[in-house]
């Protein structure tokens, strides 16, 4: 068990962004809190939950953006959450180490891949059929050990002025068009999702090959994903590889339009992926019918539409609209990847250090 938790360990010092974004929460929780009309987690099947009653919350999803949610969530049900905030690499290792001690109820990760080692590890609950009902089955665990809350897409952040022949696949980024142009984050958790699932869908020689020729090409390393887009904006480089909600978050951070538009590569291209957010509850935990009422507010219409209005990230809800200028979550042309393989990080943490981008 503590082999398994060095691996995640190792992610903990790779998170990205949450302290500088934390001073957006009063005004998001501000709207959250007046829309008084948001579903109530009060009543489940399970009956009614005591308004005495505590949750402890592992989250690590950022502060600046869940913690206006779960304002709304207690002020609606009466229930205490104690929450402690994280990278959710890290917080799956900490449940690891913890094990069937673990004080958490409740853990909420950023990435599908944190939610599978813990569920690998057998530590969560199997989650009732009528839990988050509303959410696509793709989106969830195959043994319904966790559920997707919200979806965030990889695309490649380009300069229109500048790339007007536009990549179909994250191959053609290592070609000399784009020679010093690419940028990426190799310790942001999304890239290293990204790498996962490359290696998982084109074996780890292929992955290896592409590193090695994107490198070859002088790509440019930047510390996270908002830094590339900020890049484009400034001229440094032309594209970069991130997920598709920083554009909104740099123009809103800067308080003007930048010159950053998202794009998509061919269907079925790996740079396409897909990936969730999503909570799972432990099996330890004797707050069961609290936590999973949690997971029904989180995955509701109102909550659903909140989180693509004010986090700009995707509904997991079929056919529900996206952010502003994006297609719906099923137009794009994903990648055929279990989620479930994304759980094993650590090949691609082990080949990014080999090649020298770690």
């Amino acid at each position: 068990m503590a082999n398994k938790a060095t691996k995640v360990l190792r992610n903990s010092q790779l998170g990205e962004y949450v302290l500088s974004r934390r001073k957006k929460v009063g005004s998001i929780a501000a709207v959250l809190i007046a829309t008084v009309s948001l579903v109530s987690g009060c009543s489940s099947e399970a009956g009614e939950v005591s308004k005495a009653e505590e949750l402890t919350i592992y989250s690590g999803r950022s502060e600046e953006f869940i913690a206006p949610f779960f304002a709304q969530w207690e002020k609606n049900s009466g229930i205490k959450l104690n929450i402690r905030y994280g990278d959710s690499a890290e917080l799956a290792a900490q449940i690891l180490e913890e094990g069937k001690n673990s004080p958490a109820d409740l853990f909420l990760s950023q990435d599908a891949g944190s939610l599978g080692a813990v569920s690998e590890a057998g530590l969560f609950m199997q989650l009732k059929e009528g839990v988050g009902s509303m959410i696509a089955s793709k989106y969830i665990a195959a043994d319904r050990n966790w559920i997707g809350v919200t979806g965030r897409a990889r695309v490649f952040a380009y300069d229109p002025k500048k790339v007007t022949s536009l990549p179909s696949s994250v191959n053609d980024l290592t070609k000399p068009l784009f020679k010093s142009q690419v940028g990426i984050a190799p310790t942001n958790s999304s890239f290293q999702a990204f790498v996962t699932a490359f290696i998982a869908s084109q074996g780890e020689a292929k992955t290896r090959a592409w590193l090695e020729a994107l490198m070859a090409n002088d790509v440019k390393i930047y510390p996270k994903n908002g830094a590339i887009v900020e890049a484009i904006d400034k001229g440094e480089i032309s594209i970069g590889l991130v997920n598709h909600y920083y554009i909104y978050e740099i123009s809103a951070e800067l308080g003007r339009e930048i010159n950053v538009k998202n794009g998509f590569f061919a269907a079925g291209d790996i740079g396409n992926l897909i990936n969730v957010s999503g909570a799972g509850i432990l099996a330890s935990s004797k707050k069961h019918a609290a936590a999973e009422e949690l997971i029904n507010f989180l995955t509701s219409e109102e909550s659903q539409k909140k989180f693509v209005s004010d986090t700009k990230e995707y509904s997991l809800i079929d056919n529900f609209a996206g952010p502003e200028g994006l297609p719906l979550l099923n137009e794009i042309a994903a990648p055929a990847v279990d989620l479930a393989s994304l759980k094993d990080v650590s090949k691609a943490q082990d080949l990014l250090l080999s090649v020298g981008l770690l």
